[in-house]
């Protein structure tokens, strides 16, 4: 196929050109971790605005994984170690404590010091300076959040990462990323044919998606740091469901052009197409496993829609799931043990997921309108579709079940979420 650069289209919104700092998306908690840590994250010293800013962007963070308990700091204001009063905190009940200071150098530069303490042993956790430029003191905040989560949690914060979905609303369609809490939405392509199955490059330099501007569904790439974007599938009949390899050398997308859909390989760049699967049925919705070595797909060859497992080169198929019901949109999870999927049945569809090993199958969710699941890189979170108050919303849940979060939309349908790495 000839590698097409599309540049400059009319309707290509690039993310260097728009771009919302509010909020696109209001959280909601839906019950907690049994075991909450409770933590106090003083107010910073220094400069007031940046500290309140930063203090904002951590406390939410914390409070939305559902792993943390605030505790309220009420007037205690340490800035180092040496102020700190640990039987006061004892008292309050916390059993670490987060204190620091912001300053902006003047030359468009802010940094923040801040150390995370033990209050039970009396000690130091973590201590850490971050900078960054002026207009990116939320980034400041997740960065501080993840590690105060890394510290006493013992798995990597995803407060720093970010999130792509299509947002729908009357006939327009906007495909958008933003961060991890739903800030600084932007947009980067909108129009009035439907946008599908966005997916994150490894290196989130890129996403993958599927458009119907041209009439027909054809797979795009496009970059998020430059204009530009490239055709990667566009043949006779439909092109969808892109999924990128570990090494972003290659995607799995899915073509009609021989009949049915099946699934095919295809360079980063358009080129080498090669058929893998080969089936009387509809194979779909493929996605690698973290080694590369294998695909997990939606098939309905056995006569209903179920989870399958080959090669990534192409080979026989294994059939995942079994037992009463439909699955589909396979993900694997990071550490490559099991995989989440959407599981239908009694007119519900849940959020599940499921272990290589014993095969067991675990739902998360209560039920309803839940599909197109995407784990979090740390594997604790999985973000996934929903409905909610009469419209489409994104959603989270955390692995074990314990915890669900909504996220509406400031208007229109939110679909087709993807967490970026």
């Amino acid at each position: 196929m000839v590698l097409r650069v599309l540049q400059g289209m009319l309707g290509l919104l690039l993310l260097a050109q728009s771009s919302v700092a509010g909020a696109a998306l209001s959280i909601e908690i839906i019950g907690a971790g049994e075991n909450q840590i409770p933590v106090a994250i003083v107010p910073f010293g220094g400069d007031a605005r940046l500290a309140q800013a930063i203090h904002e962007v951590v406390a939410g963070d914390l409070q939305r994984s559902g792993l943390f308990r605030l505790v309220d700091p009420a007037g205690k204001l340490p800035r180092e170690p040496a102020e700190v009063s640990y039987p006061d905190w004892l008292v309050r009940g916390a059993d670490a404590l987060a204190i620091g200071s912001v300053a902006s150098n003047g030359n468009g530069v802010i940094e923040a010091r801040f150390r995370l303490l033990d209050v039970i042993r009396q000690t130091e956790l973590a201590g850490q300076a971050v900078s960054a430029g002026n207009d990116q003191v939320r980034a400041v905040g997740h960065r501080i959040a993840d590690l105060i989560y890394e510290k006493l949690t013992g798995d990597k914060g995803v407060f720093s990462t970010r999130i792509a979905y299509v947002n729908r609303q009357g006939k327009r369609f906007s495909l958008i990323v933003a961060d991890s809490d739903g800030y600084n939405e932007q947009i980067v392509l909108a129009q009035n044919e439907p946008i599908m199955s966005p997916a994150w490059s490894p290196d989130g330099r890129s996403l993958a998606y599927v458009s119907f501007e041209t009439g027909h569904a054809v797979v795009y790439v496009q970059s998020l740091y430059a204009n530009q974007r490239i055709v990667l599938a566009d043949f006779r009949g439909s092109n969808s469901a892109p999924a990128w390899s570990p090494d972003g050398r290659q995607l799995a997308v899915v073509l009609t052009r021989e009949g049915n859909s099946q699934i095919y390989l295809v360079q980063a760049d358009g080129s080498g197409v090669r058929r893998i699967s080969s089936s009387d049925a509809i194979d779909t919705e493929p996605n690698f496993s973290p080694d590369g070595q294998y695909l997990l797909f939606t098939s309905d060859r056995g006569g209903s829609a179920q989870i399958y497992r080959m090669p990534s080169s192409g080979g026989e198929a294994q059939r995942m799931t079994f037992g009463e019901g439909s699955n589909y949109s396979p993900r694997h999870s990071p550490d490559g043990q099991g995989f989440v999927f959407t599981h239908f049945a009694d007119s519900k569809f849940r959020i599940t997921m499921q272990d290589f090993k014993t095969g067991q199958m675990e739902i998360l969710t209560a039920g309803g309108w839940e599909k197109k699941p995407s784990f979090a890189p740390n594997g604790k979170l999985i973000l996934f579709s929903s409905e909610a108050r009469g419209r489409g919303i994104l959603a989270t849940v955390s692995s074990d079940g314990k915890v669900q979060r909504h996220m509406y939309t400031q208007s229109g349908d939110a679909r087709e979420p993807v967490w970026g790495p």
